[in-house]
């Protein structure tokens, strides 16, 4: 320290430490990451009657609970949920399907639509369960009456809006819907007091869900076809007004529409002037092909003899003919052969060969005007045509002209004829498939009345209870250890006091035992007290104190014990030691040296007798006592008398040692003033009497009169008391040499 051993009134050394002091090997002893599990062993055990109180009433209060509670019976149906409908008719599903990777989340989806308020409106609706009193009950609401309704619920449907609404929020509250994992079965439970209701309302929500998917489908499709109905409509009028137009250009231009293949290959302009110009153009080619033939036939007979015409040989009337002109002249042959020219035979037959003659002329020359009129008349008939052709091609040019005006209005009218029947075919599909949807969501199983109530389970019950018992315990075990106060062990002196612990006494059964292991050199008492002596000679920065005090917060702590056995101990190592009863109110050094009458501090003091009179020697070497006797009648103002001082000096000069035994430092002033006159002192600490707050106390008073504080002795120490490591240690160290 800084201060010198000068500069301390009458010579008082200085504690060479006033701060915990920790080894570093028993600091971790028994913790576990700065945990000490073993202290909390201890304090477990300390307090194991609190504990066992904590965990009955636990148990106690969970069984009056489960008793006192009303049996909720919960009922659970299972619904399949697809991602995808079967199409009873192809193309018929108006909705999108779900890509694979929204799987999840359609399926979340599909969960809160059954958590929805929505579907409970339904349920409840469908049930009728606003106005079931049962039904509030079961679910553990109110039910709504005019005297609770509340004052946002006003008219005359205030009250039927306000049981709905709680109806709802119940059924909500009660009902869970739960997707397992990798599943497309959802879960829908109930939980209500009645058994046949549960089943009921889980079986409802199930049914109105597959029924509002059915209707959210059905919707889906109607507002197609409302829409497509309305496109269809104007589709209609869109198509009328083109062909309106289109047929008021084709009047106006002079245009009849045909239904004639014809057309097609016209760029779809249909007409009359068209066709009969193809048809003339037809026809004047043929004209000229039978002009040509004609003309070709006359050239080749015009120049030529009747009779060398190929037309008029083949012709059978000549041929016939012919052969009666060869018939005749065979006869006139005949004739001539018998008769003369003159003959009436020959005459009649030369006329009649030359009648035949004429007739064959007449003949020829009619087949040869007939090839000159066909020829003629192949050239007026292609003279015709050719002008009728010339005539249309003007007038097909100009059709042709306003014919792209009216390709024009023919494409619109095409087109909007083609998204009519579009539309047409489409709306005509929805109307056919409107009642053929198949729906995606089925029940797999239906809620049964439950047997056993699912709550209160009394395991469960019990379970909670013990846990919120066990918690209680812990914090009530870790209250009491926070604010207690109590010096059981080592560390409660280091940590709670704030100074260092010089000895740890062990505890004896009774004085007699006590006075043998003081005396046995190789009892742990005995040890102890060595210990605790060794430790004095390393307590101040200059060794032993000359002047040592001991004492207490309150009496029978032990601190004339230990002062009797410092006093023998340092005795024992060759120095010169005196043991002085400081108690003036209630001695004790007298009875245990069996003088009761001996004169002591009290006589000196008093001025009635010298240092010398009162000293009594002991049967330890180097060891002298000073009793406080006879008992005076104001002690504090004796011990206040300059005379003290005095007394101490004399008995510092005489012995290497002096040893006060201090009366108790709570209640009394004497403690006080024994401290402003000696070099040191120690605080004995008795483990085993549970104090709360006296040792602390002693403590501070101290520490306000400055008292030069060594440290503390624990007294009466019980290894298993403490706790901690100290249990080992003290079975096992304090058991050296007793063998």
């Amino acid at each position: 320290m800084d201060q010198t051993a000068s500069a301390v009134p009458h010579g008082r050394r200085l504690p060479l430490y006033n701060q915990p002091q920790h080894a570093d090997g028993d600091e971790q002893d028994g913790n576990l990451l700065g945990f000490d599990l073993s202290a909390v062993l201890f304090a477990l055990r300390r307090h194991w009657l609190a504990i066992v109180a904590f965990f009955v009433v636990a148990i106690i209060l969970g069984v009056i609970a489960t008793l006192l509670m009303t049996p909720v019976y919960t009922a659970t149906s299972r619904v399949l949920v697809e991602q995808e409908a079967d199409q009873i008719i192809e193309g018929s599903d108006t909705q999108p399907s779900v890509a694979p990777q929204d799987a999840e989340r359609f399926l979340q989806t599909q969960v809160d639509i059954i958590q929805s308020r929505a579907l409970a409106e339904k349920v409840i609706q469908n049930e009728g369960l606003s106005t079931d009193p049962l039904y509030f009950d079961a679910l553990g609401g109110e039910y709504p009456t005019e005297e609770t309704m509340e004052d946002s619920y006003t008219g005359p449907e205030g009250l039927a809006d306000l049981r709905e609404d709680v109806a709802i929020d119940l059924l909500q509250e009660n009902m869970t819907a739960t997707l397992p994992i990798d599943s497309r079965i959802v879960s829908i439970s109930v939980e209500t007091t009645d058994q046949a209701l549960s089943a009921r309302l889980s079986n409802s929500i199930a049914e109105n869900y597959i029924a509002g998917n059915l209707d959210r489908r059905f919707d889906s499709s109607s507002y197609a076809r409302e829409f497509l109905a309305q496109q269809l409509e104007e589709a209609r009028e869109n198509l009328a007004e083109s062909e309106r137009e289109l047929n008021q250009y084709s009047r106006a231009a002079g245009l009849i529409r045909l239904n004639s293949e014809s057309g097609e290959g016209q760029g779809g302009t249909l007409s009359v002037t068209n066709d009969t110009l193809i048809s003339l153009n037809s026809a004047a080619g043929s004209a000229r092909a039978g002009r040509i033939a004609a003309q070709e036939s006359w050239q080749n007979i015009a120049n030529q003899p009747l009779m060398s015409i190929p037309q008029v040989l083949e012709n059978p009337a000549i041929q016939g003919l012919l052969r009666q002109k060869s018939e005749a002249e065979a006869q006139l042959a005949e004739e001539r052969a018998r008769h003369l020219d003159g003959h009436p035979t020959v005459i009649a037959l030369s006329a009649q060969v030359d009648r035949i003659d004429e007739q064959i002329n007449q003949v020829g020359r009619s087949i040869k005007d007939s090839v000159r009129t066909q020829y003629q008349s192949a050239i007026d008939r292609e003279r015709a045509l050719t002008g009728q052709v010339e005539q249309l091609r003007s007038a097909a040019l100009d059709e042709q002209d306003r014919g792209v005006q009216y390709n024009v209005l023919k494409r619109v009218a095409d087109t909007n004829r083609s998204l009519y029947d579009t539309l047409l075919s489409r709306f005509n599909e929805l109307n056919a498939t409107a009642g053929a949807t198949s729906n995606n969501v089925s029940i797999v199983d239906r809620a049964e009345v439950p047997r056993k109530p699912t709550s209160p389970s009394l395991l469960i019950n019990l379970i909670l209870s013990l846990l919120g018992g066990g918690l209680f315990a812990a914090g009530y075990v870790a209250l009491r250890e926070h604010f207690d106060d109590v010096v059981r062990s080592p560390e409660d002196v280091e940590r709670k006091l704030g100074m260092p612990m010089l000895g740890l006494i062990p505890r004896a059964e009774d004085a007699d035992e006590l006075a043998e292991a003081r005396d046995d050199p190789k009892s742990s008492i005995n040890e102890a007290y060595q210990s605790l002596v060794t430790n004095l000679f390393y307590a101040t920065s200059t060794g032993l104190p000359d002047v040592l005090m001991v004492t207490s917060a309150q009496a029978s702590e032990g601190k004339t014990t230990t002062s009797n056995a410092i006093a023998r101990s340092i005795a024992r190592l060759g120095k010169s030691v005196v043991l002085v009863d400081g108690d003036l109110r209630r001695p004790t050094l007298h009875k245990a040296i069996g003088k009761p009458d001996q004169s002591g501090l009290t006589e000196v003091l008093g001025g009635h007798k010298t240092v010398d009179e009162v000293l009594l020697p002991s049967e330890v070497e180097h060891l002298h006592y000073m009793t406080a006797m006879p008992i005076p009648p104001d002690p504090s103002l004796l011990l206040g008398s300059p005379r003290l001082e005095g007394v101490l000096d004399e008995l510092r000069s005489r012995y290497d040692v002096v040893i006060v035994d201090c009366p108790p430092v709570l209640g009394l002033s004497d403690a006080v003033t024994w401290s402003a006159k000696v070099d040191g002192a120690l605080l004995v600490v008795d483990s085993s009497r549970g104090q709360r707050g006296s040792v602390k106390a002693s403590h501070r008073r101290l520490q306000l009169v400055d008292a030069p504080l060594l440290g503390v002795v624990l007294t009466k120490f019980d290894p298993d008391a403490a706790g901690g490591s100290y249990s080992y240690y003290g079975y096992g160290y304090y058991a050296y040499g007793e063998d």
